[in-house]
């Protein structure tokens, strides 16, 4: 299974608040330099140039969603996040929903791993949300090697949902997060990377759960002070794609291989 990494940044709003998760010095220096430094930001925040649709068109089936409320918002509206805050959720989901409807073989996993200034009732709020806009499609949670695309298209479901919270324990159809494990290599050496991916792949996830291989370089500070005006994409990632892509295409998929493999830009190096 193919999966983008912060799935949802294609639709950073220049014009949005910074995000919470975003450290101080961040946000000082929005509040200093203003609509300039979310640009910049934008280029080092967006990891995905491409929406649902075309990112599904594509052929990603796994996403990766990171959730906010805004600060004194009236409408607790929920919105995906990522350094700034992006598209509501209710839209995302739906669109993802459109395609499951056109193409009903497909099947997707959308793992919500991050929250941010969320309270009981804004996950009730979303747990909704999931219900009314997938109902049947959701998969309700069993172990992981249980689920052949043939028990899916039997029970004609399409979505699975990955839920990082105890609230995952009270609701059927959402899947607990450490069934979805992701290490994380936070590297810019594309060798050191490799290195960690390989030893990923070799323990081995365990039989019952999911496993990501993240194909993802993360800047330090110092790489976006010398890169501040190209971005992630020009800095790191086209740089190291070659070599990443390698290791992709070596891999074998199964239960001693590869299981989802999620990078940034997915349109980049025929990913």
């Amino acid at each position: 299974v193919s999966g983008s990494h912060d799935s949802f940044s294609f639709y950073i709003d220049e014009a949005s608040p910074v995000g919470p998760e975003q450290p101080e010095t961040v946000q000082n220096f929005v509040s200093v330099f203003g609509t300039v430094a979310k640009k910049l930001m934008r280029k080092w925040l967006a990891t995905q140039t491409m929406n649902f649709t075309s990112q599904l068109g594509a052929g990603i089936r796994y996403f990766d969603l990171r959730i906010s409320t805004k600060p004194r918002d009236p409408d607790n509206e929920l919105y995906f996040a990522h350094g700034l805050f992006s598209a509501k959720v209710k839209e995302g989901l739906e669109e993802i929903n459109a395609f499951l409807a056109d193409h009903p073989k497909e099947v997707v996993f959308l793992d919500f791993n991050h929250f941010y200034g969320m309270q009981k009732y804004h996950h009730e709020k979303l747990v909704q949300m999931l219900k009314d806009t997938y109902g049947n499609k959701m998969c309700p949670a069993i172990f992981a090697h249980e689920v052949s695309l043939q028990y899916l298209w039997e029970k004609e479901h399409q979505v699975l949902v990955f839920y990082h919270s105890p609230v995952a324990l009270e609701v059927p159809f959402l899947w607990p997060g450490q069934m979805m494990p992701a290490p994380w290599a936070n590297t810019t050496d594309p060798e050191k990377l490799i290195q960690f991916l390989q030893a990923s792949v070799t323990e081995r996830r365990k039989k019952g759960s999911f496993f990501i291989s993240q194909v993802v370089l993360t800047p330090k500070a110092s790489t976006v002070v010398k890169g501040v005006a190209s971005g992630l994409r020009e800095t790191i990632t086209e740089r190291a794609l070659p070599a990443m892509m390698q290791w992709v295409r070596t891999q074998k998929p199964g239960e001693s291989g590869v299981n989802i493999i999620t990078a940034d830009f997915v349109e980049l190096g025929d990913f």
